[in-house]
């Protein structure tokens, strides 16, 4: 009985990840660019009181062996990279990726960040730069006084010019993918960073080889659906209440336990 205390407490805590994972899901469903977690889970050390084929008689083996488990453990919470949905905007520096692929910004200490967040904006020097100011790489700068942008499916920058006719072009976005994305690790504010689990970032144009095509005037929302994140609360809530009568009975035999008289 007191071994089930412990097993029912694991199974408790690990259904208290469950439900904070699932609140940061549903509290970024208007995020842009936000992906959703998932918490794996895995059943831990087992205790063997009798092994499976240790003889119970000369020449009889014991078909099953006799094991409990001692509860269950997070061991993950993997980021789902699935397609969020588009909202278009109308914003000419909002851009979306239209399969695999990552923006690139460069952070204030050098290193580089990946986001699926394409909703750009001009610096002071006409940079392009994500909503804190971290310049989209490999930089691009838009002239100053241009009366029209135009970014294509390759990634390719035009500008238009006062009194000119034809656009010129100004740059080429760049984007990124992983062999492992769901290996970067989370690091706010729509980003995410490089890890040994991810692999080595292989950087392309947009369109080519695999990589995702760029769509202007668009964002791409979370892909977190409310309906499947609540009815995910719903099922660790009631997994919590399950562990929790577990100990509740425990309880009730530890307490008949102490309580036999002679």
């Amino acid at each position: 009985m007191i071994r089930a205390l412990w097993t029912a407490a694991s199974g408790m805590e690990a259904q208290q990840l469950n439900v904070d994972v699932i609140a940061n899901n549903l509290a970024n469903v208007n995020t842009v660019g936000f992906k959703k977690s998932r918490v794996d889970f895995q059943d831990v050390m087992y205790q063997t009181l009798r092994t499976a084929g240790s003889p119970s008689a000369r020449g009889v083996q014991v078909p099953t062996g006799t094991q409990v488990g001692l509860g269950t453990r997070p061991v993950a919470t993997q980021k789902m990279f699935s397609q969020g949905d588009f909202t278009q905007t109308g914003n000419p520096l909002d851009m979306v990726i239209e399969g695999d692929g990552f923006f690139q910004v460069q952070r204030p200490d050098g290193t580089i960040a990946y986001t699926r967040d394409g909703s750009l904006k001009l610096d002071s020097q006409g940079r392009l730069v994500n909503s804190d100011g971290y310049v989209l790489q490999p930089e691009l700068v838009i002239p100053s006084g241009a009366t029209a942008i135009s970014i294509g499916s390759d990634g390719t920058v035009s500008v238009t010019m006062p009194g000119q006719a034809q656009p010129q072009e100004v740059g080429q976005i760049q984007i990124a993918r992983f062999v492992n994305p769901a290996g970067l690790s989370s690091a706010g504010r729509n980003l995410f960073l490089q890890t040994a689990a991810s692999g080595e970032p292989e950087t392309g144009t947009p369109g080519l080889n695999g990589f995702g095509t760029i769509a202007q005037h668009f964002v791409e929302m979370s892909n977190v659906k409310v309906v499947e994140e609540m009815v995910n609360m719903i099922v660790a809530q009631r997994a919590y209440e399950i562990n929790s009568k577990s100990i509740q009975t425990a309880d009730q035999m530890l307490d008949l336990a102490n309580n036999l008289r002679r």
